[in-house]
This record gives structure tokens, C-alpha cells and sequence, in this order.
């Protein structure tokens, strides 16, 4: 039991996988590094798959209208009139999670069961949040959403500034982390079968509904937000 513990505390570590050697070093962990290949990754397709778009879509071009028409009726749905200005930046959210936490069929480790990465999404949510209250409403209007629906919500209202993005950074967090330890326990326990069998909900599944989760409770925060100029 011993070795099963020493085991898996060492695949929860984030080690460093190279140092930059500038200002005394700079380390890069490898959550950071696969993070980078994921970027890479989505960057190389959407410029491969963009390319020679037509007016008579092939399957490759109906496959991306339809993804980029699922994330604009989203959004529409639930932002209202200003949905153009964040459909893009969901869609990006969208898909850089989605390949963070399945990135783990290939034989990567998921950056987001780093909680610095599921942080930096958190913190990036509460931009999109809080912006565009400012953006909509400007600075009097978006100060003054900290008063409704009455002004003794102000301390409230105050600390969801924190809350959201926290809750948003430790449910990603924990329900990432938590499929990775019992899929690590598994390969260790039991080396056979039941990996390739759980694989299916924790790696892909529970990966996928996370992404939904987070990308829909970003969009309907920013929502909120701003619904008094739909």
C-alpha cells in the first residue's frame, strides 16, 4: 500500500520539466508545457481548417459552422444582444478545457488538475465577468450593479468578486483532480480491464461535462451582469 501511495504523490506533482535560463532561471512546469501543446495544437488547426472556406460547405466546413453556431446560440440565449462580444472568448475557453481535460487519453497529464491553471481561468472568467458590466453599463452603471437588487447587498455583492471565480477555478479543480487520482489508483490497483472501462466517464465523459459546466456558468455570471440592456 506503501508503494501505491509513494506512486500516486508522485503523479500529483507538478515538476518542472526545463528552466529558461534567464533572470536566474525560470522554471516551466509541465502543466505549463502541455498547456503550450494544447495552444499549438488549436492554433495549427484553426489555421488548417479555416483555410479555403466556401459558400458550399463540405463536411469539414459544416462540422466547424456547427460548432461555431452552437457556441453563438449559446451565447445568445444567455447573454442577450451583447453576445458578440464574448462568443468568441467562450468558444476559445471551450475548447482549450476540453482538450486539457481529455489530453489525458493521449497519455498527458492534465495542466488542469494544477490548481495555478484552473486558477488562471477563474481569474480570466472573472475579467469577462466584471468587464463587461463596465463595458455595458460604464463605471457608474457598473459600480452601481454592486447595489442591486438593494444597496444592503453591497458587502455581498462585494465578495461574489471573489466567490465566483474561486467557485469556478475549485469545482474544475477538484472534479479533474478527483478522476485523475481514481484512474491512477486504478492503473495501480488494477492494471487491466477496469481502466479502460472507467476511462470512458472519468477521461471523457466527467471531462466533458466540466467543460459545460464551466463555460456555462462563465456565460451566465457575464449574464447577469449585464441583463438590464437586453
Amino acid at each position: 500500500m506503501e508503494e501505491v501511495k509513494a506512486e500516486l504523490t508522485a503523479q500529483l506533482e507538478n515538476p518542472v520539466a526545463f528552466t529558461i535560463p534567464v533572470l536566474g532561471g525560470i522554471p516551466v512546469s509541465q502543466s505549463v508545457v502541455v498547456s503550450w501543446i494544447i495552444m499549438a495544437a488549436l492554433t495549427l488547426a484553426a489555421i488548417l481548417l479555416t483555410r479555403n472556406l466556401k459558400p458550399v460547405p463540405g463536411r469539414r466546413q459544416l462540422v466547424l459552422e456547427m460548432f461555431v453556431g452552437l457556441i453563438n446560440n449559446f451565447s445568445r440565449d444567455i447573454i442577450g444582444k451583447e453576445w458578440r462580444r464574448f462568443a468568441p472568448w467562450l468558444g476559445t475557453a471551450a475548447l482549450y478545457i476540453t482538450c486539457a481535460n481529455l489530453i489525458g487519453l493521449v497519455g498527458l497529464v492534465p495542466p488542469t488538475k494544477n490548481l495555478n491553471v484552473t486558477a488562471a481561468l477563474g481569474l480570466s472568467s472573472m475579467v469577462v465577468i466584471y468587464t463587461a458590466a463596465f463595458r455595458v453599463h460604464g463605471v457608474r452603471g457598473g459600480f452601481g450593479q454592486f447595489l442591486k437588487p438593494s444597496p444592503v447587498m453591497l458587502p455581498i455583492n462585494i465578495m461574489e468578486v471573489a466567490i465566483r471565480p474561486l467557485a469556478l477555478c475549485m469545482r474544475l479543480f477538484g472534479n479533474i483532480l478527483g478522476a485523475f487520482i481514481i484512474m491512477e489508483m486504478l492503473k495501480l490497483l488494477v492494471p487491466v480491464v477496469l481502466p479502460a472501462v472507467f476511462s470512458l466517464y472519468f477521461d471523457l465523459f466527467d471531462g466533458l461535462i466540466q467543460t459545460v459546466v464551466f463555460v456555462f456558468l462563465t456565460t451566465l455570471f457575464t449574464g447577469e451582469g449585464i441583463k438590464e440592456e437586453d
